[in-house]
């Protein structure tokens, strides 16, 4: 009987299958030119509903993990006159970060957090369960 027990309990944790993110995110080492870092994304929107809009902020970071600069921005919709992404769509965004003087390093590194995905309806999704953030 113990052995049969141990058996559906190792069945039942075989069967539990991870969740997908909704909304992948695949980031791309920036390329830095100057003033400015540019930073790639890549957008996937598994939900079943349209993203109407969702907002993202990028960290640049140096070497030694110090924040050197960051901005947030729209990456989709945000306004009447920029469309959302459909279902099962793909969408790329670039952040174009600009400093005040040329960057004292190449050797920069990013950070992505979602901060709002807005679907069809005004629903709002959970940024923490359903966005996931990847670097490339």
């Amino acid at each position: 009987m113990k052995h049969l027990r141990q058996g559906i309990i190792c069945l039942l944790f075989s069967c539990v299958v991870p969740l997908q993110a909704q909304l992948t995110v695949t980031v791309s080492p920036p390329k830095i030119v100057a003033q400015k870092a540019v930073v790639p994304l890549a957008m996937k929107n598994n939900f079943a509903d349209t993203i109407e809009s969702a907002r993202a902020v990028v960290f640049l970071l140096d070497e030694h993990g110090k924040m050197v600069n960051q901005m947030t921005r729209w990456v989709i919709g945000g306004s009447n006159d920029k469309p959302g992404l459909p279902a099962g769509a793909t969408n790329a965004f670039y952040f174009v970060i600009t400093a005040d003087k040329p960057f004292t390093t190449t050797n920069l590194t990013t950070k992505v957090t979602f901060t709002r995905v807005v679907l069809a309806g005004g629903k709002l999704a959970n940024v923490s369960k359903d966005v996931q953030v990847t670097q490339k």
